[in-house]
């Protein structure tokens, strides 16, 4: 079978973003053994390996074990905030966006952020500072059995552009979603819209939704992909004047031309772990982390 190296630098990219090792191996021309005819020397072959990139380790400390497979040592109160590779296939090297013109790595502390203090979403629970972490160069946000959680915006916002977050999401309770997300910066919610381009809702995290809320009256345009979202991703949306389209690991999974989907006004980027109490049952702690965040011009 003979295929373009386009189409072979996509099969690459989609293995490499599982963190499976890809072996190529190619076939130089006139070197194949027509039929009936006796093979002669051995075919000459060139075998190239290609390897995800190794974990990085955390900023401060020595080379030793791969970051991902560090044991947590505080007996599990918190969560890994293991990385893998630093930074995945993302969206912005597959299309070439450019550099970000911001970007925040966790590395520090959430500074550039107004974090969320007052009641959750939908007057449901509290969204408190005090759910919100940075560790190891990672962002975590937890929500705890009786509804208290955080999310946080990350100031002012722009009319188009380009986002994109690193996340995942270990398996958790029913009640709480792992949102990333473009909110308006007039807070004219539901005439100013909202994008959701990464909505976590499934218990397990191998579903992931995107939600397009538009109009006074709230309509909705949905997607959704299957993904293992408990692993490291990157997750990124594109808002031009005529379309809305979304990312996982570079690769395209949703998108629309519909112009009545179109937000009127400038949006920011949000990080939410919301509750939605299903009133049945003991609520399980959960989390969401970010290793990342980048925002980029249209250019």
């Amino acid at each position: 079978m003979t295929i373009r190296i386009d189409q072979l630098e996509q099969i690459v990219r989609r293995y490499l973003a599982t963190g499976t090792a890809v072996v190529v191996v190619v076939l130089a021309p006139g070197t194949g053994t027509p039929a009936a005819t006796d093979a002669g020397p051995a075919s000459a072959t060139t075998t190239v390996t290609v390897a995800p990139d190794p974990p990085a380790p955390p900023a401060g400390t020595s080379t030793g074990p791969p970051h991902d497979t560090k044991r947590n040592t505080e007996q599990n109160t918190r969560p890994s905030t293991a990385r893998g590779p630093v930074d995945g296939t993302t969206a912005a090297a597959t299309l070439g966006w450019g550099e970000p013109v911001r970007a925040d790595e966790f590395d520090a502390d959430t500074s550039g952020w107004s974090i969320y203090d007052g009641p959750g979403h939908a007057s449901e629970g509290r969204r408190s500072p005090s759910a919100v972490s940075v560790r190891d160069g990672v962002l975590t946000i937890t929500g705890d059995p009786s509804g208290t959680t955080a999310g946080m915006s990350w100031g002012d916002g722009r009319r188009y552009g380009r986002w994109e977050a690193r996340v995942r999401a270990p398996a958790g309770d029913p009640s709480y979603n792992a949102l990333v997300l473009l909110w308006p910066d007039a807070d004219n919610f539901p005439e100013g819209g909202e994008i959701d381009f990464m909505e976590i809702g499934d218990p397990d995290r191998q579903e992931v939704d995107v939600f397009l809320h538009y109009g006074e009256d709230d309509e909705q345009k949905h997607g959704r992909v299957e993904t293992d979202a408990t692993r490291w991703h990157n997750w990124a949306v594109e808002w031009t004047p005529t379309s809305i389209t979304t990312f996982l690991d570079g690769r395209k999974w949703y998108g629309t031309t519909d112009h009545a989907v179109q937000p009127p006004g400038p949006m920011h980027l949000c990080i939410q772990l919301d509750w939605f109490p299903s009133g049945s049952g003991t609520v399980q702690e959960s989390t969401m982390q970010v290793d990342w965040v980048r925002e980029y011009d249209l250019g």
